[in-house]
């Protein structure tokens, strides 16, 4: 029997769970967790209100949420993506190689090397805010391309037929998504990682946790996966320009006209305040309804895997040649025969 596939499969829950780096690393959850329990707490206490366990449990995992149809299918998306993950990954690494020493070639052919002018700790800590910002700019580009291309919204839309928020949102991609989505953070992460590296004149590591981003890692932790919950923990004032809080990112799912095309970025909303797309939610919760009522085929595979090719492909039908019907045939008169 050949078990290449439940290793396979096995490798890929092992790096979900237990790689501290991962997107859903049982860490990040555990203190995603503590930290909307100590929220909610917090608002009971101001409110004047006791706090029992059944009643935390309850704002924690309301049965609404996890019954939710929309709830389910982002549990297929997270298996499904768990394996394609692998395959989209590989394909951005190896862009990120070529377009990162691309760089570094071309910067020493123009204007010569550089020779190492720093201690080695503070050219890492320097590569590492880079990455960290470049990743957080790629991530703002490809979320606020694939708003304003038509083309491209028909498989991100995928993200936005979500009903309700949960940590296992965060998985609801399209494939085709997923895959122009590495590799544009693949690519702007390249370029500045030569050139960083070309700046110091050496190669310089980025501090990291499991092959993550330190600054990313500690991000996932504090709240990134609050962003697709109930939980309305909002930032205001300066933090608010500069971190995309919870409400932010879920302000950004609202269907409310006002909040279209608002809040691009994943951990820091300086690049929406700087492109003019932030939007800094109210203090208290603001009315929000997600999803798209006219959408017959949300949570189907149909809806969500398939039909997005066949609606992105008829935006592209406007530029395909239009074909020039042929002249009719003159018919040739017979010749009467003599």
């Amino acid at each position: 029997m050949d078990w290449s596939a439940f290793e396979f499969a096995f490798e890929q829950l092992r790096r979900l769970a237990f790689t501290v780096g991962a997107p859903l690393s049982l860490t990040s959850l555990a203190a995603a967790l503590a930290i909307a329990a100590t929220f909610f707490a917090l608002q009971r206490k101001r409110r004047g209100r006791r706090l029992r366990l059944k009643v935390l449990l309850r704002a924690l995992f309301p049965r609404r949420l996890l019954r939710s149809p929309s709830h389910q299918a982002d549990v297929f998306y997270l298996v499904f993506n768990v394996f394609a993950y692998g395959i989209v990954f590989g394909w951005a690494i190896m862009s990120y190689q070529f377009v990162s020493n691309a760089i570094i070639g071309g910067l020493v052919a123009v204007f010569g090397p550089t020779a190492p002018s720093v201690p080695g700790f503070v050219s890492r800590a320097v590569i590492t805010l880079m990455l960290f910002l470049a990743y957080e700019l790629g991530y703002w580009f490809n979320h606020w391309l694939s708003h304003k291309v038509p083309f491209l919204w028909e498989f991100h839309k995928v993200h936005h037929t979500a009903e309700v928020l949960t940590p296992l949102t965060n998985f609801r991609v399209h494939p085709v998504y997923g895959w122009i989505f590495a590799n544009i953070i693949a690519f702007s992460v390249a370029v500045a990682n030569g050139l960083g590296n070309y700046m110091f004149g050496d190669t310089a590591y980025q501090y990291a946790l499991s092959d993550t981003n330190i600054i990313l890692v500690l991000f996932i932790h504090a709240y990134v996966h609050l962003q697709h919950s109930h939980m309305w923990i909002s930032f205001r004032g300066a933090l608010g320009r500069i971190f995309i809080s919870p409400a932010h990112h879920q302000v950004h799912h609202s269907g409310d006209p006002k909040h279209f095309n608002k809040n691009f970025g994943s951990c820091l909303a300086l690049w929406d305040w700087m492109f003019g797309t932030l939007y800094v939610p109210a203090k208290e919760r603001e009315p929000l309804v997600f999803g798209f009522p006219d959408h017959p085929d949300a949570h189907t595979v149909k809806g969500e895997l398939v039909d997005p090719f066949s609606n992105a492909a008829g935006h592209l039908k406007p530029l395909w040649p239009k074909r020039t019907p042929a002249m009719p045939a003159v018919p040739v008169a017979k010749r009467e025969r003599v």
